[in-house]
């Protein structure tokens, strides 16, 4: 893995010439803050033409932009990136340090990109006065980004600080049998419930094939099961109880039909994004602060937990700075630690109580004494010795 540092060298190499003042000025949302627009997708549903097409619509209208590429397994990308996750991962070495399929590594790819995501976030707050829009590409395994870890702590920490617009990037023409497109609203409809934005699905590949089909299935609910009954497949029957249930969630979606070879839609579909960021500050913005709210209140508890903690580990020592004048005389364990070996110079002047014995000639005394008692004990020995020898023996 590359240092992250080489980010801010592909960042700031980029941003020199897509930077304009004119960026941000034609707002009409709440806040200056910039909008991201993270855009997912099925595989092969045109995902990153479509923010090929986005980056040049923008740049034509004087406001350019920033765009992050977070697939870590494409071989090029047709739009200049600011950030790019293959700056800062090697998505083939990945794979081959760790033993990964192509699924494997891209998903450890982003976990170790995700390692660093605040200082893409540094690079997003410095930055945003000069971009109206930040444009976020996603890996072509929507699954990858959806579901792991790594997709939540990116898409969480985005929404927590700008206006997060989810785009999901359909596939019309794959769309046209409704078991498909069923499976294609099954998986926007968990995409909306996981991520818990602002949601537009826009429907690509219009130039093909116009999606006005589709938006009336999605509002006839007779329409579409007139369709189903043309199936003959064992699924039809389960998709028709499905179509039941999302009923209500096409109610409230938005919908847009776009072309990212010809362009057309765009517009439209700026309209539903600046509908979707008043939605967003209205409704998400105040679940954000909540949570962002609780968690630094449990932070804060945590921390006082820990003191507390402390205080009762080391609760024989005065943990205030003023000294006690009644016990100045003792000195808690901190005291002695910071006065051991070297002492104050007042306390070397201080005259101690023993300061008036002679202790050498305290210790010769002891020693006279002692050699006194073992010449006494010696002279008794010899005493009963020499009687010993001077009594007669017996005849």
């Amino acid at each position: 893995m590359a240092d992250a540092e080489q980010c801010p060298g592909a960042e700031a190499g980029l941003t020199e010439n897509q930077e304009s003042p004119a960026a941000g000025t034609d707002s009409g949302t709440p806040g200056d803050k910039p909008v991201c627009l993270l855009v997912l997708g099925m595989a092969g549903s045109g995902k990153t033409t479509f923010v090929q097409r986005l980056t040049a619509h923008l740049h034509s209208l004087k406001t350019p932009p920033y765009v992050i590429n977070l697939d870590p397994a494409v071989h090029e990308v047709p739009f200049p990136a600011n950030i790019d996750i293959r700056d800062t991962v090697n998505y083939k070495e990945v794979m081959k340090q760790y033993g990964l399929g192509p699924n494997g590594g891209i998903v450890t790819s982003l976990n170790l990109f995700a390692t660093r995501f605040d200082q893409v976030m540094h690079f997003l707050e410095k930055k945003q006065q000069n971009h109206r829009y930040i444009l976020i590409d996603t890996p072509g395994q929507i699954e990858v980004f959806t579901w792991s870890a790594s997709g939540t702590i990116i898409t969480e920490t985005l929404a927590s600080s700008f206006p997060c617009v989810v785009i999901y990037v359909m596939d019309t023409s794959r769309s046209v049998s409704p078991v498909t497109f069923m499976s294609n609203m099954l998986y926007a409809c968990s995409i909306l419930y996981k991520t818990k934005l602002p949601f537009i699905v826009a429907m690509n590949k219009t130039d093909i094939i116009d999606h006005s089909f589709a938006v009336e299935w999605m509002q006839d609910f007779e329409v579409f099961q007139d369709a189903l009954n043309q199936e003959t497949s064992y699924v039809s029957n389960l998709t028709r109880s499905m179509s039941l249930v999302l009923d209500e969630f096409y109610t409230n979606l938005r919908v847009v039909g776009v072309s990212a070879v010809t362009g057309s839609g765009l517009d439209e579909l700026f309209v539903q994004v600046e509908d979707a960021v008043v939605e967003y500050e209205r409704d998400y913005r105040p679940e954000y602060e909540r949570l962002r709210k609780q968690l630094a209140d449990a932070q804060s508890r945590k921390q006082q937990e820990q003191l507390e903690r402390l205080r009762k580990d080391l609760g024989a020592v005065d943990m205030t700075s003023t000294p006690s004048s009644d016990g100045a005389d003792t000195a808690g364990p901190s005291d002695l630690i910071m006065t051991r070996g070297n002492p104050d110079d007042s306390e070397e002047d201080e005259d101690s109580d023993t300061d008036d014995i002679d202790h050498s000639a305290t210790e010769e005394s002891k020693e006279v004494d002692s050699f006194g008692t073992f010449l006494k004990e010696r002279k008794e020995v010899v005493q009963v010795r020499n009687r010993k020898c001077a009594m007669p023996e017996d005849p």
